[in-house]
């Protein structure tokens, strides 16, 4: 395996605006990244340049201590999963996990073991013998899989791998790949727009946006710490509450924050170079919501939606003011639509952006929250 260097790399077409704008990212050996981001974010153009499917414009990337930006895909030691599968469909799931090898020159003895161990790993070795045509979906995607994994690749490259799976195959699917992660010790970098496959899948996420990686860390790091408004808001299920509001004061140890309807809280957030009369954006995820309590910071309203998912309920909340606000309740409590509820948040639970959209520093820990889960 390989670490993966990426240096001040730019991609642009016919020398027009940027696709990918001065990118950095350190990958070490044995890691497994996660890209994930919207449609068009560039996460998949990122790919394409590390298995050598587009030219880069500017930067350096290097696979090891090898530099790689003008080398050949077959050269550059890596082995690519697709969302399509792009199994050969005249032949048997033997020969297209042979295929490369084959063409690589490698010796037959060799390539039938590699083979058969791969097929063990993910147990199809009743399918050796099979048409992609007589397989499922799941069934096809393991055979991808271990096509690449008989390559011994310095590099695994997963491009969307599970979005033609139903919902359950889905999970078993995600869950394999992570075995399989550990059981190979691989260097893995794989694409998603999916934050809940990222959050369970990576050691390291990449969130992307508009070309740019606007936060690279663990997933914990990025759920209780994201460096802006966009990584806030798109990592964790179901979405952060937003709320505008004015610094009406600076402490020692949090901001005095006026909300658009006229509630003031507190925040346990670091100043910074913020200021009384700024506006910023208060956050304040589901989870991190109590349902019933008078402790902290309490709001008000009445239950408007209520979707059950059996061991949680997702509470939609009419506040005084008008706004909704999203709460992730306990599914053994019975909740009606237009019931008076009243909820409240500890003040370490808040997250606060400046006006541009990046985030103050929080004072304390997110796993100091407390929770009725």
């Amino acid at each position: 395996m390989a670490n993966v260097s990426v240096k001040q790399i730019t991609k642009s077409y016919d020398g027009k605006q940027n696709v990918l704008a001065d990118l950095n990212l350190e990958i070490k050996d044995g890691e497994f990244v996660v890209l994930v981001g919207p449609s068009g974010c560039g996460k998949s153009t990122l790919l394409r340049m590390l298995c050598g499917l587009e030219s880069i414009t500017s930067g350096e990337l290097s696979i090891g201590d090898q530099v790689v930006n003008h080398l050949p895909p077959a050269e550059r030691g890596i082995a690519m999963v697709f969302q399509s599968y792009a199994l050969y469909p005249h032949m048997t799931v033997y020969k297209n996990m042979a295929f490369g090898l084959k063409i690589a020159g490698a010796d037959k003895a060799a390539i039938d073991q590699r083979i058969r161990h791969a097929a063990g790993i993910l147990k199809i070795d009743h399918l050796l013998d099979r048409l992609p045509r007589e397989l499922s979906g799941g069934q096809r995607q393991r055979v991808a899989i271990g096509r690449a994994i008989v390559r011994k690749p310095k590099l695994f490259l997963f491009d969307e791998p599970l979005s033609n799976l139903d919902a359950a195959l889905r999970v078993q699917t995600r869950l394999e790949i992570a075995k399989l992660h550990k059981q190979l010790e691989a260097t893995i970098v794989y694409v998603t727009h999916d934050q809940v496959e990222a959050m369970t899948l990576g050691d390291k996420i990449v969130v992307m946006n508009d070309g740019y990686i606007q936060q690279a860390g663990s997933p914990l790091e990025l759920y209780q710490r994201p460096q802006n408004l966009f990584v806030a808001t798109f990592i964790g299920s179901p979405k952060m509450n937003l709320f505008n509001g004015t610094i009406t004061a600076t402490e020692a140890d949090c901001l005095r924050i006026k909300l658009s309807s006229g509630q003031e809280i507190r925040a346990d957030v670091a100043a910074g170079s913020a200021k009384a009369g700024d506006a910023v954006t208060v956050g304040l995820r589901p989870e991190h919501i109590l349902e019933n309590a008078h402790s902290g910071e309490v709001f008000s309203g009445k239950v408007s939606i209520v979707e059950h998912l059996g061991e949680a309920n997702f509470i939609y909340v009419t506040l005084q003011d008008g706004q909704d606000l999203l709460v992730r309740g306990d599914g053994n409590n019975p909740v009606h639509i237009g019931d008076g509820v009243t909820l409240s948040a500890p003040s370490c639970a808040f997250h606060v952006f400046d006006a541009r959209g990046l985030a103050l520093a929080r004072l304390k820990p997110g796993n100091m929250i407390s929770s009725k889960q």
